[in-house]
Protein backbone atom coordinates (compact mmCIF):
# COMPACT_ATOMS: atom_id res chain seq x y z
CA UNK A 1 0.00 0.00 0.00
CA UNK A 2 1.11 3.24 -1.07
CA UNK A 3 1.79 6.40 1.82
CA UNK A 4 -0.75 8.40 -0.30
CA UNK A 5 -3.41 5.53 -0.48
CA UNK A 6 -3.38 5.07 3.02
CA UNK A 7 -3.33 8.87 3.68
CA UNK A 8 -6.54 8.62 1.92
CA UNK A 9 -7.78 5.61 3.59
CA UNK A 10 -7.14 7.17 7.08
CA UNK A 11 -8.38 10.48 6.24
CA UNK A 12 -11.97 8.81 4.89
CA UNK A 13 -12.49 7.31 8.41
CA UNK A 14 -12.22 10.60 10.04
CA UNK A 15 -15.03 12.72 10.62
CA UNK A 16 -14.05 15.88 8.44
CA UNK A 17 -15.46 17.91 11.08
CA UNK A 18 -12.26 20.70 10.48
CA UNK A 19 -12.52 20.97 14.12
CA UNK A 20 -8.55 21.25 14.85
CA UNK A 21 -8.82 19.33 18.26
CA UNK A 22 -6.08 16.89 17.28
CA UNK A 23 -3.55 19.77 17.29
CA UNK A 24 -3.25 19.38 12.87
CA UNK A 25 -4.98 22.11 11.24
CA UNK A 26 -7.62 20.11 9.43
CA UNK A 27 -8.68 16.14 8.99
CA UNK A 28 -6.55 15.37 6.23
CA UNK A 29 -3.38 16.68 8.14
CA UNK A 30 -3.98 15.08 10.93
CA UNK A 31 -4.60 11.33 8.24
CA UNK A 32 -1.10 12.43 6.85
CA UNK A 33 0.80 12.35 10.39
CA UNK A 34 -0.77 9.38 11.24
CA UNK A 35 0.67 7.63 8.08
CA UNK A 36 3.78 9.62 7.56
CA UNK A 37 5.00 10.34 11.57
CA UNK A 38 3.38 6.99 13.26
CA UNK A 39 1.09 10.06 14.84
CA UNK A 40 -1.28 8.35 17.65
CA UNK A 41 -4.66 7.23 16.42
CA UNK A 42 -6.68 8.79 19.33
CA UNK A 43 -6.51 12.41 19.03
CA UNK A 44 -10.07 13.38 17.65
CA UNK A 45 -12.81 13.68 19.52
CA UNK A 46 -15.74 13.82 17.25
CA UNK A 47 -15.00 10.48 16.31
CA UNK A 48 -14.71 9.05 19.51
CA UNK A 49 -13.66 5.83 20.89
CA UNK A 50 -15.30 4.28 17.14
CA UNK A 51 -13.22 6.23 15.39
CA UNK A 52 -10.16 4.83 17.10
CA UNK A 53 -10.80 1.78 17.21
CA UNK A 54 -11.15 1.91 12.90
CA UNK A 55 -8.39 3.66 12.79
CA UNK A 56 -6.52 0.45 14.64
CA UNK A 57 -8.06 -2.24 12.71
CA UNK A 58 -7.41 -0.30 9.31
CA UNK A 59 -3.52 0.17 10.79
CA UNK A 60 -3.47 -3.05 12.69
CA UNK A 61 -2.55 -0.99 15.82
CA UNK A 62 -3.36 -1.67 19.21
CA UNK A 63 -6.40 0.21 20.20
CA UNK A 64 -5.52 2.77 23.24
CA UNK A 65 -8.75 5.08 24.81
CA UNK A 66 -9.23 8.36 23.47
CA UNK A 67 -7.26 11.41 24.43
CA UNK A 68 -9.43 13.40 26.52
CA UNK A 69 -6.86 16.05 26.23
CA UNK A 70 -7.57 16.80 23.11
CA UNK A 71 -11.64 17.42 23.86
CA UNK A 72 -14.27 14.73 24.79
CA UNK A 73 -17.28 13.55 22.40
CA UNK A 74 -20.25 15.01 22.26
CA UNK A 75 -23.61 15.65 19.87
CA UNK A 76 -23.29 17.59 17.02
CA UNK A 77 -24.27 21.33 17.20
CA UNK A 78 -23.98 23.85 14.72
CA UNK A 79 -23.42 27.27 14.58
CA UNK A 80 -26.18 29.85 15.06
CA UNK A 81 -25.41 33.55 14.51
CA UNK A 82 -27.60 36.32 16.49
CA UNK A 83 -28.35 38.41 13.34
CA UNK A 84 -29.49 41.21 15.15
CA UNK A 85 -26.06 41.37 17.25
CA UNK A 86 -24.00 40.74 13.82
CA UNK A 87 -21.55 43.60 13.25
CA UNK A 88 -20.35 42.26 10.09
CA UNK A 89 -16.46 41.76 11.25
CA UNK A 90 -16.12 38.94 9.02
CA UNK A 91 -14.02 36.98 11.39
CA UNK A 92 -16.24 34.42 11.74
CA UNK A 93 -16.39 33.83 8.01
CA UNK A 94 -12.49 33.65 8.29
CA UNK A 95 -12.27 31.18 10.97
CA UNK A 96 -14.98 28.46 9.21
CA UNK A 97 -13.30 25.98 7.48
CA UNK A 98 -16.32 25.27 5.27
CA UNK A 99 -17.01 27.95 4.10
CA UNK A 100 -20.96 27.51 5.61
CA UNK A 101 -21.11 31.02 7.11
CA UNK A 102 -22.09 34.00 4.36
CA UNK A 103 -21.82 37.63 4.73
CA UNK A 104 -19.76 40.93 3.88
CA UNK A 105 -18.39 43.92 5.37
CA UNK A 106 -20.62 45.40 8.01
CA UNK A 107 -23.11 43.20 6.35
CA UNK A 108 -24.49 40.66 9.37
CA UNK A 109 -23.86 37.05 8.72
CA UNK A 110 -25.68 33.82 8.52
CA UNK A 111 -24.59 30.32 8.50
CA UNK A 112 -26.01 27.80 6.36
CA UNK A 113 -26.90 24.87 8.35
CA UNK A 114 -26.39 22.79 5.65
CA UNK A 115 -22.73 23.30 5.30
CA UNK A 116 -21.34 23.58 8.99
CA UNK A 117 -19.63 21.17 10.54
CA UNK A 118 -20.01 21.95 14.26
CA UNK A 119 -16.72 22.54 14.81
CA UNK A 120 -17.04 25.45 16.67
CA UNK A 121 -14.31 27.33 15.24
CA UNK A 122 -16.27 30.51 14.72
CA UNK A 123 -17.31 31.12 18.21
CA UNK A 124 -13.78 32.40 20.00
CA UNK A 125 -12.98 35.07 16.85
CA UNK A 126 -16.51 36.80 17.35
CA UNK A 127 -15.67 40.33 19.31
CA UNK A 128 -19.55 40.58 20.37
CA UNK A 129 -20.41 37.09 21.69
CA UNK A 130 -23.21 36.71 19.03
CA UNK A 131 -22.93 32.66 18.05
CA UNK A 132 -24.04 30.00 19.69
CA UNK A 133 -23.73 25.87 18.96
CA UNK A 134 -27.27 24.90 18.83
CA UNK A 135 -28.30 20.81 18.43
CA UNK A 136 -29.74 20.25 14.83
CA UNK A 137 -31.83 17.26 15.57
CA UNK A 138 -29.44 15.15 13.75
CA UNK A 139 -26.54 12.85 14.53
CA UNK A 140 -23.22 13.17 11.87
CA UNK A 141 -23.40 10.48 9.39
CA UNK A 142 -20.44 9.96 7.02
CA UNK A 143 -22.59 11.14 3.98
CA UNK A 144 -22.05 14.20 6.05
CA UNK A 145 -18.36 14.07 6.05
CA UNK A 146 -18.12 13.21 2.65
CA UNK A 147 -19.61 16.40 1.79
CA UNK A 148 -18.04 18.29 4.37
CA UNK A 149 -14.28 16.93 3.08
CA UNK A 150 -15.49 18.62 -0.23
CA UNK A 151 -16.96 21.85 0.90
CA UNK A 152 -13.43 22.42 2.46
CA UNK A 153 -11.09 21.15 -0.24
CA UNK A 154 -12.76 24.05 -2.06
CA UNK A 155 -12.17 26.52 0.25
CA UNK A 156 -8.41 25.51 0.60
CA UNK A 157 -8.63 25.32 -3.55
CA UNK A 158 -10.02 28.91 -3.25
CA UNK A 159 -7.68 29.91 -0.97
CA UNK A 160 -4.92 28.84 -3.29
CA UNK A 161 -5.69 30.51 -5.96
CA UNK A 162 -6.29 33.85 -4.16
CA UNK A 163 -3.31 33.50 -2.43
CA UNK A 164 -0.68 30.77 -4.15
CA UNK A 165 1.97 32.54 -2.72
CA UNK A 166 4.12 30.11 0.17
CA UNK A 167 2.37 30.88 3.37
CA UNK A 168 0.50 29.39 6.50
CA UNK A 169 -2.96 28.30 6.31
CA UNK A 170 -3.40 30.71 9.20
CA UNK A 171 -2.51 33.25 7.01
CA UNK A 172 -3.81 32.34 4.27
CA UNK A 173 -6.89 32.40 6.30
CA UNK A 174 -6.86 35.40 7.55
CA UNK A 175 -6.69 37.20 4.13
CA UNK A 176 -9.26 35.13 3.39
CA UNK A 177 -12.89 36.43 2.05
CA UNK A 178 -16.31 37.85 1.32
CA UNK A 179 -14.63 40.67 2.50
CA UNK A 180 -11.80 42.06 4.54
CA UNK A 181 -12.60 44.85 7.47
CA UNK A 182 -12.11 48.60 5.65
CA UNK A 183 -10.47 49.20 9.29
CA UNK A 184 -7.11 47.36 7.73
CA UNK A 185 -6.44 50.19 5.55
CA UNK A 186 -6.17 52.49 8.12
CA UNK A 187 -3.58 53.70 11.08
CA UNK A 188 -3.63 51.87 14.48
CA UNK A 189 -5.74 54.74 15.83
CA UNK A 190 -8.32 55.16 13.26
CA UNK A 191 -8.34 50.97 13.37
CA UNK A 192 -9.35 50.58 17.21
CA UNK A 193 -12.01 53.75 16.89
CA UNK A 194 -13.46 51.84 13.93
CA UNK A 195 -13.48 48.47 16.01
CA UNK A 196 -14.67 50.39 19.00
CA UNK A 197 -17.60 52.28 17.30
CA UNK A 198 -18.61 49.05 16.12
CA UNK A 199 -19.11 47.23 19.54
CA UNK A 200 -20.62 50.46 20.73
CA UNK A 201 -23.35 50.05 18.33
CA UNK A 202 -23.81 46.26 19.32
CA UNK A 203 -23.69 47.05 22.83
CA UNK A 204 -26.62 49.63 22.43
CA UNK A 205 -28.65 47.16 20.39
CA UNK A 206 -28.16 44.81 23.30
CA UNK A 207 -29.12 47.31 25.31
CA UNK A 208 -32.29 48.03 23.75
Amino acid sequence: MTTSSLVDQIDALLPQTQCTQCGYPGCLPYAQAIAQQAEAINRCPPGGQDGVKALADLLSRPEPALDTRCGVPAPLSLAVIDESHCIGCTLCIQACPVDAIVGANKVMHTVVPDLCTGCGLCVPPCPVDCIDMEPPGYAWTAEHAKQARINHQARQQRLHNLHPEASSLAARTLANKAGLSKAAGHDDQTKQKIIADALARARARRAT
